[in-house]
């Protein structure tokens, strides 16, 4: 398996302290009634703009809105490779650590999304289906960029085939570009929850990088009888 030298647990508690700054400028910058039924948002000025300038297509929106089921895909086939090992090993602590931690990181993702649908920070700029939905931040900006990069490390630090890891590589980085871009130009966010979702799934997913590290590091030390 690939280790990276480089712990990332710093550089993703930075992610989400700027995520956390992003979203208190939100909550205090600019914020009027822009969106329907009278719902406010911060940075009014430029959300409206850059919503105006892109207007509203649907059909992007129904694009993306099934691709998401692609990173749940996704979740799935790894809980099955942590399920067998943990039959194969009769023992969920013979799971490899990655795919444990990796269960643990998805659920944090979940509880995420969870929270911000719980305690809205701003809605979209659109009715869905009649309905007035929390955008901020946009989550299938944050299951995409969340999920999809897991993918590319399990590949990078599981296959031994190089062709393997470079098609792995252009399908997460295509995939998660056009998904960001479509759900950008779509117009069911404000542009301000779409940069939320990357700020934060990034962080997430330098803090699942870093956790890695910590608990192999320590395996590496309980190998060798180092304290």
């Amino acid at each position: 398996m690939k280790k990276m030298k480089n712990n990332q647990l710093l550089p993703g508690a930075v992610l989400l302290l700027i995520f956390a700054a992003w979203t208190v400028l939100i909550m205090n910058i600019d914020v009027r009634p822009a969106g329907p039924n009278g719902s406010v948002v911060g940075f009014a000025a430029f959300n409206t703009w850059f919503h105006n300038m892109t207007g509203v297509h649907m059909t992007l929106y129904t694009i993306t809105d099934w691709l998401g089921l692609v990173p749940i895909v996704i979740c799935l086939c790894f809980a099955g490779v942590g399920l067998s090992q943990w039959i194969k090993r009769k023992n969920i602590a013979g799971v490899d650590v990655d795919i444990l931690l990796l269960g643990g990181y998805y659920i944090l993702v979940i509880a995420a999304y969870v929270f911000f649908e719980m305690v809205p920070v701003n809605y979209r700029p659109i009715l869905i289906d009649g309905y007035l939905e929390a955008s901020y931040p946009s989550s299938t900006t944050l299951l995409v960029l969340s999920v999809l990069p897991t993918l590319k490390y399990q590949i990078d630090r599981r296959a031994t085939n190089l062709v393997i890891k470079k098609a792995v590589k252009a399908f997460v980085i295509v995939f998660s570009l056009f998904m960001v871009t479509g759900r950008l130009l779509s117009g069911v966010h404000w542009f301000t929850d779409i940069a939320g979702g990357v700020l934060l799934s990034a962080g997430l997913f330098y803090i699942y990088e870093g956790a890695v590290q910590m608990a192999e590091k320590a395996e590496e030390r309980e190998e060798h009888g180092i304290l």
